[in-house]
């Protein structure tokens, strides 16, 4: 599946690189058991699954996705090798509240997330969800 090409790209720059940092962006993989840990395995620099929004907006904005599913992975790959550094992101725009930012930011710190990236989201097309807000 997806987590075994994940794993086997990692395996095959660091046979030929072995100072390339690496960081990979997966999915949730469908929230298939342990897929993540097929990609831990292979030991990424950086383990970056974006939580993409808070917790309120999930199912208009990532309908197939859970939001403590997506956290939960996070915190599983921290806890499987504290070494792999975690990261996750969010976009801002779509209509979140500023308390709902700051508790995804808590709920990251919780699961011993190390990097968080926040973007301002911009509508890609016109049948694409509608920008709430500009953040300045």
């Amino acid at each position: 599946g997806g987590a075994s090409h994940f794993a086997k790209c990692i395996t095959y720059i660091r046979e030929r690189s072995p100072s390339t940092s690496i960081e990979v962006l997966t999915p949730d993989f469908l929230r298939k058991h342990d897929a993540w840990k097929i990609v831990a395995k292979a030991r990424p620099d950086v383990y970056n699954h974006n939580i993409e929004t808070v917790p309120s907006l999930y199912l208009k904005v990532r309908p197939g996705a859970r939001y403590y599913n997506s956290l939960n992975l996070l915190h599983q790959v921290k806890i499987f090798d504290s070494s792999i550094f975690t990261k996750s992101g969010i976009m801002v725009g779509l209509g979140e509240t500023k308390h709902e930012v700051l508790q995804v930011m808590d709920d990251l710190r919780a699961a011993e997330v190390d990097f968080l990236t926040i973007g301002q989201y911009l509508r890609p097309s016109a049948r694409h969800i509608y920008v709430g807000l500009y953040v300045p």
